[in-house]
């Protein structure tokens, strides 16, 4: 599965692990926080994935670190056609194991911003693997999004519900060895624990009334 640091990805990654054999698949692109690096491996290792690969794509950027680009609509942390990528790289990965699914963390509330979480991606995407790759299209791989129904505040809830460890991830865009609580991702992680009734192991303020 593409596990990134954040509380989707660990939640998507506790949600099948019952039930499947998990490879985990993590990109280092330019300026992610190294922080959510550190965290995408602590979470694998405590979920106790088959294996965590690292791909460094340093050459990607998002929005607001390329120069003159306008990306009207979009957040700074955008990255052009990001999930074409990803998924291409899994579905390379998928083909070298032999995996019957690529799976990633998506809620439902991403398919309001990226047009690149949309179901028709995704349908479009798996077509196009099918039909470039004789391995995938034997093993019928599928692109699976288990949080794809969920907003945010029913994945925080989900998490809770699954003890997956929340001290472990990481929501911030900022680099430094505490959240910010000033930045996009931080707020928007704040805002989901309050209304989902959960205390966050990492804020300060502990929102929330499940521990």
């Amino acid at each position: 599965m593409l596990l990134s640091g954040g509380v989707d990805s660990a939640t998507c990654l506790y949600l099948i692990r019952a039930h499947h054999a998990v490879r985990a698949l993590t990109f280092e692109y330019h300026g992610i926080a190294a922080r959510e690096l550190q965290s995408a491996k602590a979470i694998a290792a405590e979920a106790g994935v088959v294996e965590h690969r690292l791909t460094r794509l340093p050459d990607l950027r998002e929005a607001a670190d390329i120069p003159g680009a306008r990306f009207p609509g979009l957040p700074p942390t955008y990255i052009p056609l990001r999930n074409s990528i990803f998924y291409s790289i899994a579905a390379a990965y998928a083909e070298e194991t032999g995996a019957g699914s690529i799976v990633g963390g998506h809620n439902r509330d991403d398919s309001g911003v990226f047009r690149d979480v949309s179901p028709e991606f995704f349908t479009t995407l798996e077509r196009a693997f099918w039909a470039g790759s004789a391995v995938l299209r034997r093993n019928k791989t599928r692109i699976v999004r288990p949080l794809k129904n969920r907003t945010k505040v029913q994945v925080v809830r989900l998490a809770a519900s699954l003890k997956v460890p929340l001290e472990l991830t990481w929501s911030c865009h900022r680099d430094g060895n505490e959240h910010c609580w000033k930045c996009d991702g931080c707020s928007s992680r704040r805002e989901s624990f309050a209304k989902a009734g959960v205390k966050d192991p990492l804020d300060p303020q502990r929102e929330g009334k499940i521990t």
